[in-house]
């Protein structure tokens, strides 16, 4: 039978190795999702050069003013749409991201909580007699512990969601009033 100290050694050895995992895990997902960000620009600013270029021609070989401002507003909407699918694929892939890590996180803390139980549990069998309030005291400590960390993590993915949809709310509304104006516009 190995003594308290030794089981304790090795739990603190395996959690330090699990913690490396983690911001190994945690590094990882972020890069995936800065490399996501980073083609998502890259094709952006690519796509907005070559249309730059091509309404710029457009809108030089215009012979008066009216089709100037005809060919103007024709930008305008497809423009939106344009602001408004990026703004989408962006909230896309930091949501997708945050819930990535998220799930990781969750995932590390449910090990860490099983492993450090089961240390408790361990020492408990080791332990003097009358120690079994002690014990009892920490295995509610650590259950009230991840009691609030899962509220927390339940109010933070609801103030989230709540975001997201209001942002998204807020999109639609005004990709319709950009629509309604230039639609007036082109009937002008």
């Amino acid at each position: 039978m190995s003594t308290f100290t030794e089981q304790f050694s090795a739990a603190s050895k395996a959690n330090f190795e699990a913690q490396l995992a983690l911001i190994n895990q945690f590094a990882s997902k972020t890069f995936e999702g800065v490399e996501k960000l980073v083609e998502l620009n890259l094709k952006a600013v690519k796509s907005s050069l070559e249309e730059g270029q091509d309404t710029a021609h457009k809108l030089f070989a215009a012979k008066d003013p009216q089709e100037f401002l005809s060919l103007t507003t024709a930008q305008a909407q497809p423009g939106v749409e344009k602001s408004i699918a990026y703004s989408r694929h962006f909230a896309g892939i930091v949501t997708g991201t945050q819930a990535e890590l998220t799930k990781t996180a969750e995932a590390q803390l449910a090990e860490v909580n099983r492993k450090v139980i089961s240390l408790i549990d361990e020492a408990a069998k080791n332990a003097p007699a009358g120690s079994e309030n002690a014990i009892s005291l920490v295995k509610s400590t650590i259950g009230n512990i991840n009691a609030g960390y899962e509220h927390f993590s339940k109010s933070a993915k609801q103030a989230t969601d709540a975001l997201e949809a209001n942002v998204s709310t807020a999109v639609d509304q005004l990709s319709q009033a950009t629509i309604k104006a230039t639609a007036r516009t082109a009937k002008k």
